[in-house]
């Protein structure tokens, strides 16, 4: 899908502004409502807009403690990566989890509710069959900026 630059200024004000009325959203980007909402609908069923939320401050809700680890892995081949990855999707303390290229096989972010239950669920996976041969942990002391998905600019 080609996208122009009102796709990409609507993707830019919804992200921002997801609650803009119809009409907001189209004086925002200088067309008229129907072609406006046509292209927003466009973009929803094309899978660009997965959907609109709330983004919620997790730390007045609960006091998760967030930890960040890179691990790399002893073996690399498909089964033992699938295995790995299988694992984190499943497991609810694994807020982000990504393959990387370079040093590290995978960067986690781990919410927990306190370094003794992240080191208990870090030893489990020690302790099963993940083929983890070492990881580096980092306490996250403040959190500086977080956004929930990428920014889109205009073009």
């Amino acid at each position: 899908m080609r996208l122009d630059k009102y796709d990409m200024h609507i993707l830019h004000i919804l992200q921002q502004h997801g609650r803009i009325t119809k009409s907001g959203l189209a004086q925002a980007i200088n067309l008229s409502i129907s072609p406006c909402w046509e292209r927003v609908k466009r973009l929803e069923k094309a899978g660009i807009i997965e959907g609109y939320g709330a983004r919620i401050n997790a730390q007045l809700l609960s006091h998760k403690t967030p930890v960040l680890v890179e691990i790399s892995l002893s073996n690399h081949s498909a089964s033992t990566m699938k295995q790995f990855e299988q694992t984190m999707a499943n497991c609810e303390q694994v807020a982000d989890c990504y393959a990387t290229g370079g040093g590290v096989d995978y960067v986690l972010r781990i919410l927990c509710d306190g370094i003794d239950q992240y080191q208990r669920l870090m030893d489990s996976w020690l302790d099963s069959d993940l083929a983890i041969d070492k990881y580096f942990t980092y306490i996250v002391t403040k959190t500086i900026k977080q956004t929930s998905s990428p920014t889109i600019g205009t073009r």
